[in-house]
């Protein structure tokens, strides 16, 4: 395994997942679609030709009271 190409291919995914799940979040977040001040997240990392099977669940804030008036 060339483990300079390897990395290099690693970080080119995590910085793609990065930055499109980044926009997905924003946007449902932008367009109100999030009931309640929390989004409750899941990222499920797999692979089809290897035993991966990893799960990261975060809940995160909005950052504003949206079921409260005010």
């Amino acid at each position: 395994m060339d483990e300079d190409r390897f990395n290099i291919e690693l970080r080119k995914f995590l910085k793609e997942v990065g930055v499109t799940s980044q926009r997905e979040i924003e946007r449902v977040a932008r367009e109100g679609q999030v009931q309640g001040g929390t989004l409750k997240l899941r990222m499920t990392l797999t692979a089809e030709n290897a035993p991966l099977d990893h799960v990261v669940e975060r809940t995160i804030s909005l950052g504003e009271d949206r079921g409260e008036a005010g």
